[in-house]
């Protein structure tokens, strides 16, 4: 099943765009704005083709409005007008029950000659209808615009309902790769509901759309450290206009995972008031007692990003996700989980590779593998791609590995053999070369790669955290971040 219907990864741009432009003609019907005859009249499009449209999307999300060869002879499917009969009749009668939509319906197939669903079909139809939609079609605009558009007026009533997302520089300084003081921004994404921390990022570099989808990635995907059990596909992300959340990219990605973009209006952030607490939270009860404090001249000794990377996800895993919130009164860690709910998570990880879009100019695969950063990256099943031009994805966070495609296919997992014990993050390549090179000026450290710079300081790190393990509890054991 998993090969019939494979990720939206497996599509090229292209395709991925058409399937875009199909979806913005049907979404004014999905929220109820349009009927499909209007759609019709301001299209030519025919209704019959919007309705197929419909139902792909319903089913398979972004990837069913992709042009491919069907594979699904001898399954019986629901006529259309079937299907938007139900949904007509689900929309219209608020107060009658699924049974007696499911009689309305068979005497209307009588009466026209069309197949009888079954109840079952008819309970799947009313489950992937929204409730948005339904909100709308029942209450009306006013109602709907309260609990839908108003959004950020009302609390999440569970887990993973509401997603935020926010980005703020930190007031802090710390060095950057060259050694040099630099202030970083933060970006984070909060569980509306128990103020819990999915996922976040540090860097220096100024908020953008590859930044924002690698926290998305992060947030949604489980996290290596089993104490930060935040994850799953939020139903609804709210976030401001800024050009980083409002790329095409993201917005491929929310739609095919089902995730309800939600934008506060141009110039108007409204709802930032958790996200704001949460960095007043960062900065009082974490960052007041770093060096290189904003607010504390005194420090000269300043941190490297990696170090407060390390810092901050400790805080945020072992004392902020155990500490009352003021708010809600309880324990951000326990409040996401106290109902022991089973967060929807997607098929897989490669399903989420468009939110690792750092994606690096084209490369050759050699016959000892692919060159990337003054590394080498191998996988058994490149032997049979070696001359050939693929394209490589990465997290900056940790190149140990990259994720090879081939003509828009997902080929593998590749290594580097030389640092595959470590997670190496992009600035510990940056370091490393810079010390290299800082090396031979002075005539010293000949014969010294970049990776066995990085795996000398990685086993040097790696011996303090062993000789600090007595006095400290447990570590996160691979992503300083994760």
């Amino acid at each position: 099943m998993q090969n019939e219907h494979p990720p939206l990864t497996a599509y090229s741009e292209e395709k991925r765009q058409a399937a875009m432009v199909k979806y913005k003609i049907i979404a004014p019907y999905l929220i109820g704005d349009k009927t499909l005859t209007d759609i019709t009249k301001e299209t030519g499009i025919a209704k019959r083709t919007l309705q197929y449209w419909i139902r792909d999307y319903k089913q398979l999300g972004l990837k069913g409005l992709i042009r491919k060869t069907r594979n699904d002879a001898g399954k019986t499917h629901l006529e259309p007008e079937v299907i938007v009969s139900i949904e007509q009749l689900i929309l219209e009668y608020k107060r009658n029950s699924l049974t007696s939509i499911h009689r309305m319906i068979c005497e209307q197939c009588q009466k026209k000659g069309w197949q009888k669903p079954s109840y079952y079909q008819v309970y799947k139809i009313s489950q992937s209808l929204s409730q948005s939609l339904k909100k709308l079609a029942h209450d009306g605009q006013k109602a709907y615009e309260n609990q839908y558009d108003l959004i950020y007026r009302r609390e999440a009533s569970y887990s993973n309902e509401i997603w935020q997302a926010d980005h703020t520089p930190l007031d802090i300084i710390v060095l950057n790769e060259k050694g040099k003081p630099e202030r970083p921004w933060l970006t984070i994404v909060l569980d509306d509901y128990s103020r819990a921390v999915a996922g976040y990022f540090l860097t220096f570099q100024d908020p953008s759309a590859i930044n924002t989808s690698l926290v998305l990635h992060q947030a949604i995907w489980n996290k290596s450290n089993p104490e930060w059990k935040i994850c799953g596909i939020p139903e609804m992300f709210y976030t401001d206009h800024g050009s980083d959340f409002t790329s095409n990219h993201l917005e491929q990605v929310a739609i095919d995972l089902k995730i309800n973009l939600v934008f506060s209006k141009v110039g108007v952030p409204r709802g930032r008031g958790k996200i704001e607490r949460f960095f007043l939270t960062i900065n009082q009860l974490f960052l007041q007692d770093l060096p290189g404090y904003l607010g504390n001249q005194t420090n000269t000794s300043l941190l490297t990003l990696k170090e407060l990377d390390e810092r901050l996800s400790n805080f945020i895993i072992y004392n902020y996700h155990h500490r009352v919130h003021g708010t809600t009164k309880k324990e951000p860690l326990h409040a996401w989980n106290n109902s022991g709910f089973l967060p929807n998570m997607p098929e897989s990880l490669e399903s989420l590779d468009l939110l690792l879009l750092n994606v690096a100019k084209p490369r050759k695969v050699h016959s000892d593998g692919i060159h990337f950063q003054g590394l080498r990256y191998i996988d058994t099943n490149l032997a049979a791609y070696v001359g050939e031009t693929v394209i490589i994805r990465y997290d900056p966070r940790d190149i140990a590995e990259i994720r090879v495609f081939y003509q828009d296919i997902y080929l593998c997992t590749a290594i580097s053999p030389q640092i595959s014990d470590y997670t190496v993050d992009l600035r510990d390549i940056v370091s490393a070369r810079n010390k290299v090179r800082n090396n031979l000026k002075k005539q010293l450290g000949f014969g010294k790669s970049v990776a066995e710079e990085i795996a000398f300081l990685k086993q040097k790190d790696l011996e303090n955290h062993s000789n600090k393990s007595s006095t400290k509890k447990s570590k996160l054991k691979r992503y300083f971040n994760e």
